[in-house]
């Protein structure tokens, strides 16, 4: 999103994004806190031969530390395991972004490995981390949160 930086840049984006979900490879949305527009979460396409897409996120910093991104991973993994029927999904996130490799940890996700230079960043390539999440480990995982609910 550091390429957004103009209402051009964001109408580019909108578009790019209606385009996608025209096309059947991938949704983008907003995420909203008391009426104004957090940050973004999508899947960036979705592999549709071998079912399985990624999912990235961004939050505005005065946003940050309220769950907004981790409840919105939460409706989008449902999304892609219940509805598109996938069976697998990654998140890349870049080394030294700890905030943001905290949400796919705490939601199950396993970490598989590290690409290296696979992101510019600002001005350099930065490695990332990918997880992964597939639809048996996420039924898994909802199965044992509901049965930990004590009425």
């Amino acid at each position: 999103m550091d390429d957004v930086k103009t209402v051009e840049d964001t109408e580019r984006f909108v578009r790019a994004a209606m385009q996608q979900y025209a096309d059947n490879n991938g949704l983008q949305a907003g995420i909203y806190y008391e009426g104004k527009l957090a940050g973004v979460i999508g899947y960036h396409q979705v592999n549709w031969q071998h079912r399985w897409t990624s999912i990235g996120y961004w939050l505005g910093n005065e946003f940050v530390g309220k769950g907004l991104v981790t409840n919105s991973m939460k409706a989008f993994i449902d999304y892609a395991f219940s509805y598109l029927k996938l069976n697998r999904i990654e998140v890349r996130v870049a080394v030294g972004n700890i905030r943001s490799r905290t949400i796919p940890k705490v939601l199950g996700f396993n970490e598989e490995g590290r690409l290296r230079d696979a992101e510019w960043l600002y001005d350099h390539h930065v490695d990332q981390v990918v997880y992964g999440l597939t639809a048996v480990e996420w039924k898994k995982i909802k199965v044992a949160k509901e049965e930990t609910i004590v009425l």
